[in-house]
């Protein structure tokens, strides 16, 4: 009760941003549905990247391969032995998170700069991994997953709730995801806020002086990856079963990017920040393509770069613009934008009030 007097307006906007993602499939349509639900997915996969990178201040430019390894064990599972879905989704973020765990005990010895290079090597020399095990993984041809259909009491409260037809496939898988993304964020949220997220932030501002206080560095560095590779497998089995069909091109290199400019642009070490970067990394090519697009005063050889290559531009170009004008992200840009005008409309009811000494430029 005490944390909600004392910042109310943190836990309003909180219910608000829950309402409208539990109310989103209601007034769209099923496919925009899908397309949130990879908002969803790469939210909790930026998530992973940020205890990684935000709060441990490891980097790593191989997260893809981590989601790869995630979609083809839910794949294969569901395909080649029949188990349920959602039983597939722990099962892939677990096995993902030991394998993360046991890459971070060599990446003790790296430094930044060739830990970014290994994970990055990491990330390209995946597809080609996925294709040998021909018989197991189906080759270059991968292996189709077929939509998981919602069950009887999804259907009737939806119905109940709309007056519409039944739930859609979409619909569900989209409220999967958003259990899914609420349970992970919750764990997120304590674990920064406990002892191991404090133990992070000290091995990131200084090892040296983490170790001098008894962190040990070792084991909290090999924690954080092995929990950000589970972030990741759980979010590569979402989005197996989300786009019903897992490739090697499906996991290129441009999609472990893609995460890492999501948790910058988002914000590093912030909870919140991941949701923002999953909006701006789904959103952000589809809405520059369609801009240049549309506009007939841009130059054709212009529109055609977008075309060959908007995501890369568009990240490119937002990411040099937060870089300048906010270091620390969106959600970083939105809490000082917050805080300044509190204290504005604080310091204007002091004054109307006569308790605020005068403006020393006024005098």
């Amino acid at each position: 009760m005490r944390r909600l007097q004392q910042s109310p307006a943190r836990y309003a906007l909180l219910v608000v941003a829950l309402i409208l993602f539990v109310g989103l499939p209601t007034v769209v349509t099923s496919f925009q549905s899908a397309e949130w639900t990879q908002v969803l997915i790469f939210a909790v996969a930026i998530m992973g990247l940020n205890i990684l990178v935000g709060y441990s201040g490891q980097i790593s430019l191989g997260h893809g391969a981590f989601m790869a390894l995630g979609a083809y064990t839910t794949a294969i599972l569901v395909h080649r032995y029949n188990v349920d879905y959602l039983a597939t989704i722990p099962i892939a973020g677990l096995l993902t998170g030991i394998v993360g765990f046991f890459l971070g005990i060599p990446a003790l010895r790296l430094s930044a700069l060739y830990l970014a290079l290994a994970t990055f090597a990491l990330a390209v020399i995946t597809p080609s991994l996925i294709k040998r095990p021909e018989q197991l993984t189906g080759g270059v041809r991968g292996i189709e997953i077929l939509p998981p259909q919602p069950p009887d009491f999804a259907n009737s409260a939806f119905t109940a709730v709309t007056g519409g037809p039944a739930m859609t496939s979409d619909q569900w898988l989209y409220y999967v995801c958003l259990v899914i993304a609420l349970v992970l964020f919750w764990l997120a949220w304590n674990l920064v806020r406990r002892r191991p997220g404090r133990a992070l932030r000290a091995i990131r501002d200084g090892e040296v002086a983490a170790a001098a206080f008894g962190v040990n560095i070792a084991g909290y560095k090999t924690l954080a990856f092995g929990i950000s590779a589970f972030y990741a497998g759980i979010a590569g089995s979402l989005y197996g079963l989300t786009i019903g069909f897992v490739s090697p091109d499906t996991f290129p290199v441009a999609l472990s990017i893609q995460i890492l400019v999501g948790a910058v642009i988002g914000g590093l070490a912030s909870v919140p920040g991941p949701v923002l970067g999953g909006i701006v990394t789904f959103w952000l090519p589809i809405v520059s393509n369609q801009f240049v697009g549309s506009q007939d005063w841009i130059p054709a050889q212009v529109a055609s770069v977008f075309k060959n290559a908007g995501p890369a531009v568009s990240y490119g170009a937002l990411l040099i613009l937060i870089m300048i004008f906010a270091p620390r992200g969106l959600f970083g840009l939105i809490v000082s934008a917050y805080t300044w005008l509190q204290r504005r409309v604080r310091g204007a009811a002091e004054r109307g009030t006569g308790h605020a000494p005068p403006d020393p430029q006024t005098v």
